[in-house]
């Protein structure tokens, strides 16, 4: 049956259709869905800050808490120029389903500022981050809501939001917040652990199918953090990297990219990756959706692959590092296409992991090897992807429904186990 929503780009009314379908398939009671279909809280921040050239800039600002019922809100702050309330209510839906599935004990949370923070000084930024955060004292914490960098933050912004919170709070609060510096804090493994939890579903997924890593070429969309660390990850492992792109377009090789190479040419020389002398054929980025490969990672924004583009996938997995990349509609037509899924809040699980790793280590104040780091990651995210295929076999869903299923069904048990306060 086909899947319906009247605005297919609008990621919230993707969220809420993806939630209503498990919800459905599970058989879960009326007063639990009414519960859980609707944030627990939206906050609104008007920011002022004085510029550089002394003019007073308001911006705008959110914070969505969607579940506080298994743990304290988990969510990124994201400074991007077309960030809406809706994306931000949307992101931190996602946000409580994926810690739910890899069983983790947090809810769901998120954040965001209308700016353009390519456009913006770092005085601007940390006075903006400063007054964000100041405002919202009283709404995050270590046992409230933990934010996290997300699109057009980093470890810096972080450690501005930790430095705000601990002066009010009168007293050093590292938990506050994760993703942050070292020496501040963060936890070894935390930079790459999005795209080494993709790579340890994918290898997961060819192990499942019967594939091997040396015959299988790799298309990657989005070479920020996610996309970057992944592609290192899996040319190491002895994946092909055949295709690469970022905010300037993409490239396509059949022959394979020397991957340090072209990190360094992106991240050390800052230069597009279009102009990357090491070969390929030009394209645009949306357009390397489309080229042939075994395994295809999405890991730029959100709306990729809708029911107008996805008959032009070529790929037998589909392994989701960006949040959204793929509209309810399009998954219908990968699932008549026999594409092998692997949905956002299974796949690119492995940064909120790392994090709660980095949230225990704080308040333990005993910090962990990488190696250790590493491979607990591992272990939860192979475990996660077993689980989510299990039910997906065992209840005739798509591996998407499936995880959901399993991330709800954990949500409301955990409500049902604590009963409503009204």
């Amino acid at each position: 049956m086909p899947t319906l929503v009247k605005n297919e780009l609008n990621v919230y009314e993707c969220a809420e259709a993806r939630f209503e379908m498990a919800a459905a398939k599970l058989g879960l009671e009326d007063d639990l869905y009414r519960y859980l279909r609707f944030p627990n809280k939206e906050i609104t921040i008007y920011i002022p800050v004085t510029m550089d050239d002394g003019r007073l800039e308001v911006f705008t600002g959110y914070r969505v808490q969607h579940s506080l019922v298994r743990g304290p809100g988990k969510g990124g702050i994201r400074y991007a120029p077309d960030v809406t309330l809706d994306e931000v209510r949307a992101l931190a839906s996602w946000m409580t389903w994926k810690c739910a599935v890899v069983n983790i004990p947090f809810g769901g949370a998120k954040g965001g500022i209308i700016c353009d923070p390519q456009k913006m000084s770092q005085k601007e930024l940390e006075r903006m981050t400063r007054r964000y955060t100041a405002e919202l004292t009283d709404w995050i914490g270590p046992e409230r809501d933990v934010p996290a960098p997300d699109l057009g933050t980093n470890e810096k912004v972080m450690a501005w939001v930790m430095d705000t919170y601990s002066m009010h709070m009168r007293h050093t609060v590292t938990a506050v917040v994760t993703g942050k510096p070292l020496d501040l804090g963060g936890s070894r493994g935390r930079r790459e652990a999005t795209g080494r939890g993709v790579h340890f579903v994918c290898d997961k997924a060819i192990e499942k199918l019967g594939m091997k890593r040396e015959e299988c070429r790799v298309v990657i969309q989005g070479f920020g953090n996610v996309g970057s660390m992944a592609a290192m990850l899996l040319s190491e492992a002895g994946y092909k990297i055949v295709g690469v792109s970022d905010i300037h377009g993409g490239l396509y090789n059949e022959n394979g990219f020397n991957v340090p190479a072209v990190i360094e040419w992106v991240h050390g020389q800052r230069k597009p990756l279009p102009d990357f002398p090491g070969g390929g054929a030009k394209m645009a980025g949306q357009e390397l959706l489309f080229q042939p490969c075994e395994i295809l990672i999405p890991a730029a924004i959100e709306n990729q692959i809708t029911s107008a583009n996805a008959h032009r996938v070529q790929t037998r997995i589909l392994c989701e590092g960006a949040n959204g990349p793929t509209t309810p509609p399009a998954d219908d037509v990968l699932r008549d296409k026999g594409v092998f899924v692997l949905p956002d809040i299974l796949a690119n699980a492995g940064g909120v992991t790392v994090s709660y790793f980095e949230w225990v280590q704080d308040r333990q104040g005993f910090f962990w090897r990488e190696s250790e780091v590493n491979e607990r990651l591992k272990d939860v995210m192979e475990r996660s992807f077993d689980e989510i295929v299990r039910y997906a076999e065992s209840h005739g869903v798509n591996n998407r429904i499936a995880a959901y299923m399993v991330a709800i069904d954990r949500v409301a048990f955990a409500l049902k186990l604590r009963g409503l306060y009204a």
